[in-house]
């Protein structure tokens, strides 16, 4: 049976575009079954309530649920672990934040490299956080603190929800930049660290402002300032730290990822929809209510984010000592 120079033609072009055609179909069909999201931090947080803001608008766009799975230890470590030794098939993703990136100076043999072993996605958010003391502890502002803090050295305890992790190190610049000596207590969740905050067990917390807000506008935290350059939508009336210490300046922000090799046209497909959400009003709206303003960045854009973070918070470990648990 002989083929015609057009059908042999015909057939080899077909042939040849097979593989574009199947990338595109893959993207086109994802997903087709539920996608986790996991989250290195405790349910209640602001990295958790971040993590079902967006999963929420994933579902919502691309009508799979995407389930926020949290799994808190080691600053975030235990969960990355997971996302790195998962299928790279666009069914594990990561949500990203700060600690991701002092993790590789804090930590002196991970099992994995974060920038080689997640492949960045999207940014979500730039977010806020707050300086707030429990309603007893007698200062109403940052003077007031710093000057009540050098008359107690070292009997203030500063809480965070890990060592390493956003707030922490917010909290070890304001020391570094104040002179002042405060007792760090780690805690596993943003939760966790406000719930001893509300009690007394800690007088202080550099708190997310999507975990700490609702707190604060019910006079059960007072807010002194707001470590962002400058005030917040959401706490019009607080000042800056910067303001009383200059200079000073620290933020959080929130990113997803996948396992590396996840293949290029999901993790365009995911981008492009975290992006729209990002450029939705109400989803702006709901950012800006919990002191973040919307991150959209293309998955290389992002990557080399991360990279200039992890260079950056290797000098701050380094010089501030900090040890892991």
């Amino acid at each position: 049976m002989k083929f015609s120079r057009r059908l042999f033609l015909h057939l080899t072009a077909g042939a040849a575009a097979l593989p574009a055609v199947s990338q595109i179909a893959r993207a086109q069909v994802y997903p087709a079954r539920p996608v986790r999201l996991i989250v290195g931090f405790g349910p209640g947080g602001g990295p958790d309530i971040m993590a079902r803001l967006m999963g929420q608008w994933l579902s919502e766009r691309l009508g799979q649920p995407f389930v926020v799975e949290n799994r808190p230890g080691a600053n975030g470590n235990i969960a990355t672990e997971a996302v790195v030794r998962a299928p790279a098939d666009g069914y594990t993703l990561l949500l990203v934040l700060p600690s991701h990136t002092v993790n590789a100076a804090l930590y002196q043999n991970l099992p994995y490299n974060f920038l080689r072993d997640i492949a960045p996605v999207a940014g979500i958010s730039h977010d806020a956080f707050v300086m707030v003391v429990n309603p007893s502890f007698p200062v109403h502002s940052v003077p007031e603190f710093i000057a009540y803090a050098k008359a107690h050295a070292g009997k203030i305890n500063m809480a965070s929800p890990a060592i390493g992790s956003a707030p922490h190190m917010a909290g070890e610049l304001f020391k570094f930049m104040t002179g002042i000596d405060m007792a760090h207590v780690p805690y596993r969740s943003s939760a966790a660290a406000i719930a001893d905050l509300l009690g007394g067990q800690v007088q202080v917390y550099f708190a997310p402002v999507s975990a700490s807000l609702d707190y604060v506008r019910a006079g059960k935290l007072r807010a002194l300032a707001v470590t962002t350059a400058a005030r917040v939508p959401a706490l019009p009336d607080i000042p800056t730290v910067g303001d009383f210490v200059p200079g000073y300046e620290a933020s959080g922000w929130y990113g997803i990822g996948a396992p590396k090799n996840t293949p290029a046209e999901i993790v365009a497909r995911l981008n492009m929809e975290i992006n729209a959400g990002l450029c939705d009003p109400k989803l702006k709206a709901r950012l800006s209510d919990l002191g973040s303003s919307a991150f959209v960045l293309s998955p290389s854009d992002f990557g080399k984010f991360i990279a200039d973070e992890t260079e950056k918070w290797a000098k701050v470990v380094k010089f501030a000592n900090i040890k892991p648990e």
